[in-house]
């Protein structure tokens, strides 16, 4: 399974922002697709989730500002970020979960700077 994520780059703050990530080779039972953050010296974190099912899960500092949203046709999963603020500046990776698995795509750098 390869991840390949798109969409990163500089925003200056309160701008938005819409990564993609598309998932290829072997896709059989997709639990779940999603989206990790880490930034310089911190920890990395769950920035949003969806499951196959549709239901989703936000990270407490993007909620109501991100959305995750998903193209099961395409194997692609979108997270729009909105109100984007310096805090959000990070290398965010996309990940997917199938058969008690965890792929991870090469991340993709969004700085938030005036």
């Amino acid at each position: 399974v390869q991840l390949q994520a798109f969409g990163g780059g500089l925003v200056q703050p309160g701008g938005s922002l819409r990564l993609s990530c598309a998932a290829s080779g072997s896709i059989e039972d997709i639990v779940a697709m999603g989206w990790y953050r880490q930034a310089p010296e911190k920890q990395r974190e769950l920035v949003a989730r969806i499951y196959s099912g549709g239901r989703t899960v936000y990270g407490d500092s993007v909620k109501d500002r991100f959305t995750i949203s998903r193209d099961n046709a395409k194997n692609t999963v979108y997270l729009r970020t909105n109100s984007l603020k310096p805090e959000d500046t990070a290398v965010y990776y996309c990940y997917l979960a199938q058969n008690g698995r965890i792929y991870w795509g090469q991340g993709t750098q969004v700085t938030v700077s005036s």
